[in-house]
């Protein structure tokens, strides 16, 4: 069960919204997300810090400086579930 807080907080932003979709289950670099939902990449990695201070991304390799991979959290695929 998702917490009512997030989902509201990803609702707001239809850029939030289109980067949850566009992970769902899967582990992307910002570049493929912003090819995926259409939203440019300067805008991507603004959206996903936002996501990830409110842990609902996780990036998977934050050691590596270029080609990280992002994911849903445990808290992100349930505020999917509830958006869908």
């Amino acid at each position: 069960m998702a917490d009512d807080k997030l989902v509201k907080y990803v609702k707001k932003s239809s850029y939030r919204l289109k980067v949850l979709k566009t992970l769902g289950n899967d582990a992307k670099m910002p570049k493929e997300i912003a090819n995926d939902s259409g939203i440019l990449p300067n805008h991507i990695s603004n959206v996903l810090r936002q996501l990830k201070d409110k842990e609902i991304v996780e990036c998977i390799n934050p050691e590596v400086r270029k080609g990280r991979l992002y994911r849903l959290s445990d808290n992100g695929l349930d505020v999917l579930e509830e958006l869908e």
